[in-house]
């Protein structure tokens, strides 16, 4: 349904209003002698007495009620239009069942008189179905085919590619040939060849190509250029769950391209002497185990990571540590006033409308390659100002990036894409089953932040050192890390990837309400 501007006139646009009877002569489009084409404020109303007469009657030959003439295609869900010399066609994504969608195509005919209106009608069109989005985005695509228990090929051909291509990207599609050719094809990119990197995969792809371009000489400014996203292919799709609000692969499809550039946060991990980049989350302790130690049962989906945990808390296990944590805001209270600021403070969306290009950064970093170590590294001396205290009784160490890990898994609700920021949970591993049964509810009922023995901070880096353990689990974005003290430091806006608003995740955040406890 279209927005409404204060005087009640849905075909005005409130962005930049003018006068209305020339604002509707400009935004309507007369195709044929029955049909228009009319630009709400965020819908294309299709106005075609032909559509009342092809529904009247239903496969029985009765007589239908709710025939019609009107159609609303949401502007978000154009994908181009474009007109020849005789006619108009515009394509869009049309939703089909089970969460899905599939390219649509209506088509008028165009007297020759109307040309000149029509032109700058459809540019007009494309102004408004883009916004602040880049048009025909060039897109390197990376399947990998053992993803979606092997099916990734075949959600790209059936529900991906169509949709790029009605919406006229530039693609180039290479499939992965091992663990690790990401992180090789990445490194090779010529950044300005590419506005994007769709990983058509599980989360282990954008890992692979994020630390792929953090391996290359330029690895500053191609972590800058190159949007990294997700077109969910994977057991776990946690990149486009949380910027596209989405594991359909189709939905997801629309949503890169209808993306808009947003910074992410992207955290170096020193073990030995290795350096790594990580977008999503490292843990040690109960999810790391509930992630790694059940991939014998994926078969499962997502189901096995709550299995896992389950199993774990009412075990009460515990994996004692030293560590030593950067706290930026530091009690529950805080940080929930700390994202409601955050809300508030949401900058205003850039005016100019179907850019080709994203806007210029120029002369904003002095370093080519990536940033140095405010913190230092593993083997260094503890950084100024840190204390390594020891911690018995961890049951999870859980630092994320992003809100949701899974579907209706929201660890980390006050996660913002760029705040510089990880946000940390710790829970100790002998609280009393009753309460780790309802830990586990209240993570899929939005509650787990507000449970009394959940600590919750934002932090900017931290180290941690295993103890009295000879082997266990450490997960980083998903994947398996030697079992060796490592650390952690947040780079702010490193990274760049695809939102659907440019500033926040698609998941509930934290609700303002009465201070919380510490």
């Amino acid at each position: 349904m279209a927005t409404m501007t204060s005087d009640g006139n849905p075909f005005v646009d409130p962005v930049h209003p003018i006068q209305p009877q020339r604002s509707i002569e400009q935004s309507t489009l007369i195709v044929g002698r029955t049909a228009s084409l009319t630009l709400a404020t965020d819908s294309l109303i299709v106005l075609d007495e032909g559509f009342a007469q092809k529904r009247q009657w239903n496969c029985f030959g009765l007589l239908r009620n709710d025939s019609t003439d009107t159609q609303a295609i949401p502007l978000y869900n154009i994908l181009w239009a474009e007109l020849s010399a005789f006619e108009i066609t515009i394509r869009y994504a049309k939703p089909g069942s089970r969460n899905t969608l599939h390219v649509a195509t209506i088509n008028y005919p165009i007297e020759k008189p109307a040309h000149p209106h029509a032109i700058s009608w459809v540019e007009n069109l494309l102004d408004r179905a883009y916004g602040e989005s880049q048009r025909k985005k060039r897109i390197k695509v990376l399947i990998n085919p053992f993803g979606g228990k092997g099916k990734a090929q075949k959600w790209y051909l059936r529900d991906i590619e169509p949709i790029f291509a009605a919406a006229r990207c530039d693609v180039d599609v290479e499939k992965t040939q091992y663990r690790g050719h990401a992180v090789e094809i990445a490194e090779h990119l010529d950044p300005d060849a590419y506005d994007v990197v769709a990983a058509c995969s599980g989360d282990g792809l954008p890992y692979e190509v994020f630390n792929g371009l953090g391996k290359k000489s330029d690895a500053r400014q191609a972590l800058e250029k190159i949007a990294v996203v997700q077109l969910p292919c994977g057991t776990g799709n946690a990149l486009s769950l949380n910027l596209n609000g989405t594991d359909s692969p189709s939905m997801a499809a629309l949503c890169i391209v209808k993306g808009i550039r947003t910074p992410l946060d992207l955290t170096s991990i020193t073990q030995g002497d290795r350096r790594t980049l990580s977008f999503l989350s490292q843990s040690i302790g109960i999810v790391a185990e509930s992630d790694l130690a059940t991939e014998h049962l994926r078969w499962l989906g997502s189901t096995r990571f709550t299995y896992g945990i389950l199993v774990r808390l009412l075990r009460k296990t515990v994996y004692p540590c030293d560590l030593a944590i950067k706290v930026e805001v530091a009690t529950k209270a805080e940080v929930r006033d700390y994202y409601q600021r955050a809300l508030k403070d949401r900058p205003v969306p850039e005016q100019h409308r179907g850019s080709l290009n994203p806007p210029s950064t120029a002369g904003r970093h002095l370093e080519v390659g990536l940033p140095s170590l405010q913190f230092g590294t593993i083997s260094d001396e503890l950084p100024s100002g840190w204390t390594l205290f020891p911690y018995e009784k961890l049951g999870n160490f859980y630092s994320g990036n992003m809100a949701l890990m899974a579907p209706d898994t929201n660890f980390f609700p006050a996660t913002l894409p760029n705040d510089g920021c990880m946000d940390l949970v710790m829970v100790d591993g002998d609280i009393s089953r009753t309460a780790a049964i309802r830990s586990i509810m209240a993570v899929g009922s939005g509650t787990f932040f507000d449970m009394p023995h959940v600590q919750y901070q934002k932090i900017s880096g931290y180290r941690i050192i295993p103890r009295n353990q000879k082997d266990g689990y450490i997960s980083i974005d998903g994947e398996r890390m030697p079992f060796e003290p490592f650390q952690a430091e947040v780079h702010r806006g490193l990274g760049t990837t695809l939102s659907k608003s440019g500033h926040f995740y698609e998941a509930p955040g934290l609700v303002a309400r009465g201070r919380d406890s510490a």
